[in-house]
C-alpha cells in the first residue's frame, strides 16, 4: 500500500509540475482541521511531507487561520501550536478576518499564482478548491497524508491548452524579448521582405516547343517535293503533245 501511495504521488506531482509549473520547495496551506487531524493521528506533517511530495516543502497558514483557531479555545490548542510554527502568509483580510476556509479559498484565486498546495479536512472547501484548476489538494486518511488526483477541472483545462496549443500571454511576451535580444526578429523580418526572383523558363518546355515546330515543318516540306513532281509531270506531257502536233 505504501508503494502504491507513493507512486501515485509521484505521478500527481508529475502533472503538476509539467501542465502548472510547480517547483521546490512547495508551498503547502495548512488549515486549522488538517493540523488537528496531524495531531490525531500522530503525523509529523514536517518531516514526512517532503518525503512524500518528493522535494522539500514550505508550511504555510494565515493569520485568519490563526485567529480562528483562538476563538475556538482550548480543544484546538495543539492544532494552534502546529499552525503557529508555520510561515504566515499575508492575506487581504487584515481589518475584517474572515474564517480559515474563505481565507484559503482566496490565496488560490486569479489561477493560483503563488501555486499553493491546499492541505484541509473540511469537505465543503476540498469541494470548492476542485473546482479551481492547478491547486493540488492534501487530506488525511487512514493515518497518512494523501495527495488527490487532478481535478476534472485541472484535467479540462489541461486538455484545452493541448488541444489549442495556446501559449499564456506572459510566455508569448517573454519569447519576443528573448528574440529581441538575440535579434531574431529583425532577420525573420528581413526574411519575410525578400522575394523571389522569376525564374527563366523551363528547358523541359523549350525541348517540347521544338519537337513541335520540327514536325509541323517536315508535312509542308512534303507537300513542296510533292508539287514539285506534279508540276514536272505536267510539263513533260505538254512537250509530248507539243512534239505530235509538229509531226
Amino acid at each position: 500500500m505504501k508503494l502504491r501511495r507513493q507512486k501515485h504521488a509521484k505521478k500527481n506531482m508529475g502533472f503538476y509540475k509539467h501542465n502548472f509549473q510547480f517547483r521546490e520547495p512547495f508551498q503547502v496551506l495548512l488549515d486549522g482541521t488538517f493540523c488537528h487531524a496531524a495531531l490525531q493521528n500522530k503525523i509529523q506533517i514536517r518531516e514526512q511531507l517532503p518525503g512524500y511530495l518528493g522535494g522539500p516543502t514550505q508550511l504555510c497558514t494565515t493569520r485568519c487561520v490563526l485567529k480562528e483557531l483562538e476563538s475556538l479555545g482550548k480543544p484546538l490548542y495543539g492544532a494552534k501550536l502546529i499552525a503557529q510554527r508555520c510561515e504566515v502568509q499575508n492575506c487581504s483580510h487584515r481589518k475584517d478576518p474572515v474564517s480559515g476556509s474563505a481565507c484559503l479559498l482566496s490565496m488560490v484565486e486569479e489561477g493560483n499564482p503563488h501555486h499553493f498546495f491546499v492541505a484541509t479536512q473540511d469537505q465543503d472547501l476540498a469541494n470548492k478548491v476542485k473546482k479551481k484548476a492547478g491547486v493540488p489538494l492534501l487530506f488525511i486518511i487512514q493515518n497518512t497524508m494523501v495527495l488527490d488526483k487532478p481535478s476534472p477541472k485541472s484535467l479540462a483545462f489541461v486538455q484545452t491548452l493541448q488541444t489549442s496549443q495556446l501559449v499564456p500571454e506572459h510566455q508569448k511576451q517573454s519569447i519576443v524579448q528573448l528574440k529581441e535580444k538575440e535579434g531574431l526578429a529583425k532577420q525573420e523580418g528581413e526574411k519575410r521582405r525578400k522575394r523571389k526572383r522569376a525564374g527563366g523558363p523551363n528547358p523541359l518546355s523549350c525541348l517540347k516547343k521544338k519537337k513541335k515546330t520540327q514536325e509541323s515543318k517536315e508535312p509542308s516540306a512534303e507537300k513542296k517535293k510533292r508539287r514539285r513532281k506534279r508540276n514536272r509531270v505536267k510539263t513533260k506531257a505538254v512537250q509530248s503533245v507539243q512534239k505530235n502536233e509538229e509531226e
